[in-house]
């Protein structure tokens, strides 16, 4: 009798496990639906200068992946990092929308600047907002860009220094050899010249 109860019991145990794993499965299936029908975005900022001048052109470019499978609405990226005390902007908008983003497909925008001082400066991310999907009324989502991370930004001055065809520099060198070059050849020239025009006087008694 004991043992028929403890296989009844066994048993009954054994069905629940199966009724719990079929529910805990629906509902993973049921998630991982919801999270596949929303859009999914990724936002890259990458500063595309070797170099980083004060006073020249500073390029930024940001780029907009869709890793979801539908499409993003409503996007808009904003860039907060670039004050108006640091930087001039010389091409782009710091603030864009775009209407559509398709699922897997991606974008990019580019900003120009021209860093209006030098020293270390700490390019921080952009900002996204986005809806999730196009149905009516669909969450809307906050993110932020990849960070670039701090940068140095070189004086005019010393990029010119090292950088520079060094104009200046080859006219005060030539100035300076002329006379070392100069002087010889004219010593030579005047010596050629008379020695041409004595064999070219005519000899006495001819």
């Amino acid at each position: 009798m004991i043992s028929r109860c403890a296989f009844l019991s066994i048993g009954l145990m054994a069905v629940c496990l199966m009724v719990a794993s079929v529910f805990a499965a629906e509902a993973e299936d049921g998630a991982g639906g919801a999270a596949k029908n929303e859009a999914r975005l990724l936002v890259g900022k990458h500063i595309q200068n070797k170099y980083l001048v004060e006073g020249m052109d500073l390029v930024v470019k940001y780029t907009l992946f869709n890793i979801g499978d539908v499409a993003a609405v409503d996007v808009s990226l904003t860039e907060p990092g670039f004050g108006k005390e640091d930087f001039s902007i010389v091409g782009g908008q710091p603030a864009i929308k775009i209407d559509r983003l398709a699922g897997g497909a991606n974008t990019t925008h580019a900003l120009v600047l021209r860093p209006l001082k030098f020293g270390y400066f700490n390019f921080t991310s952009a900002e996204v907002k986005y809806r999730i999907s196009e149905e009516e009324g669909s969450e809307v989502r906050f993110g932020y860009s990849s960070e670039p991370g701090q940068g140095l930004i070189i004086a005019a001055k010393d990029y010119d220094r090292q950088f520079s065809a060094h104009t200046l520099d080859w006219v005060a060198f030539a100035v300076m050899t002329l006379p070392s070059l100069g002087i010889p050849f004219l010593l030579w020239w005047s010596s050629k010249v008379k020695y041409e025009n004595i064999a070219k006087a005519p000899k006495k008694g001819d």
